[in-house]
């Protein structure tokens, strides 16, 4: 289902929208070991499913972010309601090297599927809130170069050409 190797810009698969996940399924357990593992081996705070290949709705969240110091797996998420707003410095490991301002709501509510297949809500805030508006946006092919200013975009236009050139991805 996927290969543990992060996809970057220019991979098509970052575009497109992932489909529902069957939590129960023991390959979305396998998926989830081998996101988990990747996202520690490269040091980030949340991987989402497209990210490794994988065109289902799951991302998981390293408990660096997480109050109860766990990870968060989510399966098939969605954004309940979010509210407030924050300007951050964002990065992203399908974007290595980029950084950049991103505006995003402070306090999300989001509703989700654990492993066993049972209904969580998950509301949350600072890192945590900004890390899991992240790996939804991914989760719809949505990457942080999409939620920021053209002008912004077109500074960080060498960077992303650069990432193109060293994997030989298309545009």
């Amino acid at each position: 289902m996927s290969s543990g190797r992060i996809r970057v810009w220019g991979d098509p698969i970052l575009r497109q929208r992932t489909r529902p996940a069957d939590p129960r399924d023991p390959d979305i357990a396998v998926l989830v070991a081998a996101m988990l593992e990747t996202m520690r081996e490269a040091d980030g705070v949340g991987l989402a499913a497209p990210q490794v290949g994988a065109g289902v709705r799951v991302a998981v969240i390293d408990r660096r972010a997480t109050e109860n110091n766990e990870d968060l797996i989510l399966i098939n998420p969605m954004m309940e309601v979010a509210w407030g707003e924050a300007t951050m410095e964002e990065g992203c490991l399908s974007l290595p090297g980029v950084w950049t301002e991103v505006r995003r709501a402070t306090h999300v509510r989001a509703r989700y599927a654990d492993l066993s297949g049972n209904e969580k809500t998950v509301k949350a805030d600072g890192m945590l809130a900004i890390a899991i508006q992240h790996e939804l946006d991914h989760l719809d092919g949505v990457l942080l170069v999409d939620r920021i200013s053209p002008h912004a975009r077109q500074a960080l236009a060498g960077a992303l050409d650069r990432i193109k050139e060293s994997t030989g991805a298309a545009a």
